[in-house]
């Protein structure tokens, strides 16, 4: 079977900054894998690849055995035009840290839009979607509100809402919950283990340990631009084969000690 992702010597940088240096690793349909690691390490950049919003500078990197915003021609590439790369994103969907809804637009027409707009759907159909989206999300007495009247937690909710309209094979999570109100984060990944379990293709970059250990079917820890730990999350965080993974978790959950 194709692994819906897979990425191959994946390099990235940033000026003189190497911020990827050659990340392999595969994520098989209806695998949950969380992204661990102390900041910097190459975690969003990585994530941010996987649906080119940052161009790679080596490597190849495929979404369900497509190259990622690229056609190859021998061994040259060349990069697609905006409007296939827009394609290809339509089977990506991506929540930020931050939740970018359109603050002028209410709930409901904030997960209608994109569906409306880029997929060409009715308003009709598109709008009896959204409301099924945001039940399942737990806001369906939201729908009229504007994001200026929900808290972070639910316009994160509303944003998870949005990108599962366009009803994506494969789902990334940037720290969904990184800036929320500590008592806001349960309610977001509660909906994500819930997508977990309806069998959703996810990869996770968090520092919500707990989630990566219930949810996650492996866990790869970076650092420094590289993936230094994969496996399972009883191996990874309960029994880390190597020091700095095991100095990460210490600190991470044990920041008071």
């Amino acid at each position: 079977m194709t692994p819906i992702v897979q990425a191959q010597g994946i390099h990235k940088r940033f000026g003189r900054l190497e911020v990827l240096k050659g990340i392999d690793f595969e994520v098989a349909e209806g695998e949950v894998a969380c992204l661990i690691g102390p900041s910097g390490s190459g975690k969003s950049t990585l994530l941010r690849c996987i649906n080119h919003l940052e161009k790679i500078n080596a490597g190849r990197l495929f979404v369900n055995g497509h190259l990622v915003g690229y056609r190859q021609r021998g061994e040259k590439l060349y990069e697609l035009r905006d409007s296939e790369i827009a394609m290809q994103r339509k089977d990506i969907g991506m929540v930020f840290q931050r939740f970018n809804l359109f603050p002028h637009m209410t709930a409901l027409e904030n997960v209608t839009e994109a569906p409306v707009q880029v997929r060409g759907e009715s308003k009709a159909k598109a709008r009896e979607r959204g409301r099924e989206l945001l039940e399942r999300v737990g806001l369906a007495d939201k729908e009229k509100s504007y994001p200026g009247q929900l808290s972070g937690g639910q316009q994160q909710r509303v944003a998870i809402a949005r990108a599962l309209a366009m009803e994506p094979k494969l789902m990334l999570f940037d720290e969904p919950t990184s800036a929320l109100d500590p008592e806001l984060v349960g309610d977001v990944l509660g909906v994500m283990r819930q997508l977990a379990a309806d069998g959703m293709t996810m990869i996770v970059v968090t520092h919500e340990m707990q989630f990566a250990r219930e949810v996650a079917d492996k866990v790869l820890f970076m650092d420094e631009g590289v993936v230094v730990e994969e496996g399972p999350p009883d191996q990874v965080i309960a029994e880390p084969r190597h020091e700095r993974t095991r100095g990460f978790l210490a600190r991470v959950l044990n920041p008071n000690a």
